[in-house]
């Protein structure tokens, strides 16, 4: 069996009196792409927060490599896009890398290799209101990975955008997750979503968070569209699906 890259041990937050999560364990093997989906309010943006080191869990373990997380294992790609108006896109995406203290020059060296296969190419010197929705996302998530971090946290980044664009996205990322064979976890409310770019998707319950499913994504990558069409896909879609709706 391969090692966990990310390990979940016993985690349990509360805020005051009101319990958030209870008792959540996982695992994540390397180059994984695993998919976290529930009720709003079950604790799902408070578990990548936990693993991000942005909330002290009450209870439990995070670890890496079998070893502690550190503050600079996860990359976390938010909701929103988050880029500054008044910087180019260039500069948006070496943020992370200057903050951290890397000089701007070699930040900017770090980062224009990506913006090929990101589909940002000659949008380096424009501003974000220059982008649609879709490549403002694209370019947050260069920003997230060019720093380098072991793991991707990416919290609903395509929650914002239209139907089409969202879908365009989802085969985006799946083109890309292959090339670059990131380890990932992805926090999304749309159950198609999640059984389009996963290779496990896992199910909690409303409030305090639990681990109530995991389903195995039985499906060949690289995916496009026409995997909807899968019957396997339908089945784990209905199996997610029904678990959300389940009494507990």
């Amino acid at each position: 069996m391969t090692a966990a890259k990310v390990g979940v041990s016993g985690l349990s937050v509360s805020f005051g009196d009101l319990a958030v999560l209870d008792d959540v364990s996982l695992a994540v093997a390397p180059g994984e792409f695993v998919s976290v989906i529930g009720p709003s309010g079950s604790g799902k943006s408070t578990l990548f927060n936990a693993l991000a080191g942005l909330v002290e869990p009450d209870r439990g373990q995070v670890t890496v490599d079998g070893r502690p997380a550190g503050d600079t294992t996860f990359g976390y790609m938010p909701q929103k896009d988050l880029l500054f108006p008044w910087r180019t896109v260039l500069d948006n995406t070496t943020l992370g890398l200057e903050v951290a203290g890397t000089p701007r020059r070699e930040a900017r060296e770090r980062a224009r290799p990506l913006f090929a296969p990101f589909g940002l190419a000659g949008f380096e010197g424009a501003r974000p209101a220059e982008l649609s929705g879709g490549m403002r996302q694209r370019a947050a998530l260069l920003r997230t990975v060019v720093a380098g971090r072991e793991v991707l946290l990416l919290d609903e980044p395509f929650g914002a955008l239209d139907a089409l664009t969202r879908t365009g996205m989802q085969e985006w990322l799946e083109g890309v997750r292959a090339r670059y064979g990131w380890t990932a976890l992805l926090i999304t409310h749309d159950v198609r979503e999640a059984v389009f770019l996963s290779d496990r998707v896992l199910v909690l319950s409303p409030r305090p968070g639990r681990i109530v499913a995991e389903v195995t994504i039985d499906l060949p990558r690289p995916r496009d569209a026409a995997v909807i069409t899968d019957p396997r896909f339908a089945a784990a879609e209905a199996e997610l699906l029904a678990t959300l709706r389940a009494p507990t």
